[in-house]
């Protein structure tokens, strides 16, 4: 882990809720998985900041499968856990894990578009948004909301990408990832205007003090048994979304979505992992 240093957020397709929840979904879990001591080690950091002994009410905003609605119910004993998300399909998927973890009475969803309306009444005290922010229409709006509901002294922790995960080694593979990348950088561009917000700033424009910000590095060689599938969907997204590969590119990215070819990302062994993840930690004053 190291101090965040400022750098344009690169474009990801993580939180498409409004397009093929079923595969986001998946990987929504498997990021939970492959990437589990980066989520232990974020949550780990907002719970010590967190402090109180008294029960709390937490919200995670566009909680998706609700990696973080776990890891933050599992770490706050006996608060409220309430998940927030556009998607039916993600929401069910928390109240079937809450039950398998016995956590059903403490975890709650709330299924609610942020660009039409504040959907949770009452205070809060912890509001974790991870990757979910910048597909909003007004941020600012909603972070200024969030800052209405929170409690004097209570935090708002926002997770977001400074460079993007990498799945391939140095090499051939590596610079066919940079291409994909680039291209996907341009595709996400168009879209999501807000990626690569500065959120130090805006969270203090809505009202709260930085507390602190924080990059969490990840490099994960040899990478764990799951990483094999979640290159393979984050590399099928990618082919989905990118028209017009050079040809070269379109036929590399094929073998490796190819699972039974020899050049398949499940028949590797060199898969490496790396990234990063900063996360924006304020409090309401």
């Amino acid at each position: 882990m190291r101090s965040a240093q400022r750098s344009p957020t690169v474009a990801h397709m993580s939180h498409d809720h409004h397009h093929d929840d079923t595969s986001l979904g998946d990987l929504l879990d498997l990021d939970g998985d492959v990437l589990h001591d980066y989520w232990a080690d974020a949550l780990s950091w907002v719970r010590r900041e967190a402090g109180s002994e008294r029960r709390q009410r937490i919200v995670d905003l566009g909680a998706g499968t609700g990696t973080g609605t776990l890891h933050l119910a599992h770490r706050f004993a006996d608060a409220e856990v309430i998940a927030v998300d556009a998607s039916a399909e993600m929401l069910h998927r928390i109240r079937e894990k809450a039950l398998d973890q016995g956590l059903a009475d403490r975890v709650t969803t709330v299924h609610a578009d942020l660009d039409e309306a504040w959907p949770i009444p009452g205070p809060v005290d912890v509001t974790w948004a991870s990757l979910s922010l910048h597909h909003l229409t007004d941020p600012d709006r909603v972070l200024r909301d969030v800052h209405a509901a929170t409690r004097a002294g209570g935090l708002i922790a926002v997770a977001e990408f400074p460079i993007q995960l990498r799945f391939l080694p140095d090499g051939t593979g590596a610079e066919l990832e940079s291409r994909l990348l680039e291209r996907l950088g341009k595709y996400q561009a168009e879209r999501l205007p807000e990626l690569g917000s500065d959120w130090a700033a805006r969270l203090t424009a809505a009202g709260f003090a930085l507390f602190e910000e924080r990059t969490f590095d990840i490099d994960l060689a040899p990478a764990p048994p799951a990483a094999a599938d979640y290159a393979a969907l984050w590399f099928g997204r990618m082919r989905h979304r990118l028209d017009d590969l050079d040809p070269a590119d379109a036929a590399a990215l094929a073998d490796l979505l190819d699972g039974d070819g020899p050049g398949s990302l499940h028949r590797r062994d060199d898969l490496r992992v790396r990234g990063a993840r900063t996360v924006t930690l304020a409090r309401r004053p």
